[in-house]
């Protein structure tokens, strides 16, 4: 009877373990915050305490992970409205290498040593150093390389949006060397004064890339 009931607390955890994972959306193991992270090891720590522990009440188990689901919906859903928010749980990206030179001072705030950059770029089929432009150190820990353009030998453009959500991203317009009133005077005179209506705005070799705040219906 005992194996009867650890088999069905199994599959009735599974189940709810599953079910809550889905809820809290889809992403790539590699492309997880700390965060979810975090949520993810509780939720099966709780799930494996309440199958070696046939006698407990399965509402012991079920009650801490739905309460988990709950603040990790809550947190996505503030992230979502809040840029501070979700610098705070995701992390910001940090440039390692950029126009072909490798920034010491942000490996060393990362923690992120010489040994870490040569494996991820040999992960990524980059023989020499010298042949990456940019390299990019997301938050989820995985490196985002731009290699140089061998043909034509002209350095290229990062291109960091200037808008995100409807909040200008000062340090972007700080790195390519504008102004918050450059960018409100460019977009004005394309005809964008309200600048919480542009959920992303980016610029690239003198050209803009706009998108709106979808309309809801």
């Amino acid at each position: 009877m005992e194996l009867l009931i650890m088999v069905a607390r199994t599959v009735l955890l599974y189940v709810v373990v599953l079910i809550i994972f889905r809820v809290m959306g889809k992403r790539e193991i590699g492309e997880l915050s700390i965060l979810d992270l975090v949520v993810f090891i509780m939720i099966a720590e709780m799930a494996v305490m309440a199958i070696e522990n046939p006698k407990d009440p399965l509402l012991y188990s079920i009650l801490p992970m739905l309460t988990l689901l709950i603040i990790q919906i809550g947190l996505a859903i503030w992230s979502l409205k809040s840029n501070r928010m979700r610098n705070f749980i995701d992390g910001k990206p940090s440039i390692i290498i950029e126009n072909g030179k490798i920034n010491e001072h942000e490996m060393k705030r990362q923690r992120y040593n010489f040994n870490d950059l040569l494996v991820q770029l040999r992960d990524k089929n980059i023989k020499n150093v010298a042949d990456v432009e940019f390299a990019i150190l997301e938050s989820s820990g995985r490196l985002s390389v731009f290699e140089k353009d061998q043909q034509s030998g002209e350095k290229g453009n990062l291109n960091l949006p200037f808008i995100i959500d409807g909040i200008i991203q000062e340090e972007h317009l700080l790195h390519e060397h504008k102004t918050t009133e450059w960018l409100k005077t460019e977009l004005e005179k394309l005809g964008y004064s309200n600048l919480d209506k542009v959920s992303y705005c980016s610029y690239d070799n003198g050209k803009f890339f706009i998108d709106l705040v979808d309309v809801k219906q």
